[in-house]
């Protein structure tokens, strides 16, 4: 009896280990990525863009042009894709998506912001937090340095295509401890046609602002734009838009020798085009110089505009 049992031990770890034998071959041999170029992101924010020459259940090794051979451990492995012609740019250079492809300077587009890639936003004036709680949705919130106003922002977006996205939301302010009569809303909506490595969007909302029981509201519109021309550089362009300004002006009368007021509306806008340096996956700095167009007059702003993207 106990040698039967020993026998039937003996085939059964041996069937085992034949099976695991097997399985770690089939794995090792798998052909699913090979001779393909892929893009291998890590979750410290590493991405390696080559050829897998081994794919187990422990480890990858790739290899790369511009580092040769790489073995990664597999529980340091975010993701895996096919290259694609998109990925590269005109010098067959890998170029990659733009982590913060959904901001340019000032205004937003309607690609989302991914869940969980939550980012701080360094102006001069003051930080700007933004997360991602759904796949669709976001929210953020930004103040100046003295801590007012205070605005709080919603956006939801939608895909409609492969290129082509929508999205609304909602800017909504107050002046806090500094003017508590002080508040503003933004309610806009926004269509981008393009990806996270080159975009263009066109916005329009409705701007209010109001103060000790009087209030004020506007048309803004908005074109922007960005385009990933290689792995550290993208050019960004942004604008804001108010096409019916009011001006009051008053004027003097010799014939009556009175003064008398005049209306007249005119558009104003803010063109800001600039550059994005990316320091990696996880930050950016942007700059870039801002010109207004008023009284069809164009004036450059004497101050740039600096920001610092870093994910949190």
């Amino acid at each position: 009896m106990k040698k039967t049992a020993l026998k039937f031990a003996f085939i059964l770890v041996s069937f085992v280990n034949t099976v695991q034998f097997s399985y770690s071959q089939t794995v090792t041999d798998s052909s699913d990525y090979y001779q393909k170029t892929v893009v291998l992101e890590t979750f410290n924010g590493g991405e390696f863009v080559g050829k897998i020459l081994k794919n187990d259940e422990r480890e990858i090794l790739i290899e790369t042009k511009d580092k040769g051979k790489i073995i990664i451990p597999k529980f340091e492995v975010k993701s895996i894709k096919d290259l694609t012609d998109g990925d590269l740019n005109s010098k067959g250079e890998y170029v990659g998506e733009e982590v913060f492809s959904t901001r340019y300077f000032i205004t937003t587009n309607a690609l989302p912001i991914r869940k969980g890639d939550h980012y701080v936003l360094w102006n001069l004036y003051g930080p700007e937090l933004q997360f991602g709680v759904k796949k669709n949705l976001g929210l953020g919130i930004m103040t100046t340095w003295i801590g007012t106003p205070i605005v709080g922002s919603i956006k939801y977006t939608s895909q409609l295509s492969e290129n082509s996205s929508i999205g609304c939301g909602a800017l909504i302010g107050t002046g806090a401890w500094f003017a508590y009569d002080f508040y503003l809303g933004l309610p806009y909506g926004v269509y981008t046609y393009g990806n996270r490595k080159q975009n263009i969007s066109f916005s329009a909302g409705y701007g209010i602002i109001g103060y000790e029981g009087t209030a004020d509201g506007n048309v803004l519109l908005a074109v922007g734009g960005m385009k990933k021309v290689s792995k550290k550089i993208s050019l960004v362009f942004d604008s804001f838009i108010l096409p019916q300004v009011r001006n009051n002006t008053s004027a003097f009368d010799p014939t009556t020798n009175t003064y008398y007021n005049t209306t007249t509306y005119s558009p104003v806008a803010l063109l800001l085009p600039g550059i994005r340096v990316h320091g990696g996956v996880k930050s950016a700095f942007q700059f870039g110089f801002a010109g207004i167009y008023a009284d069809n007059n164009m004036a450059p702003l004497p101050i740039p505009f600096l920001q610092w993207y870093v994910k949190l």
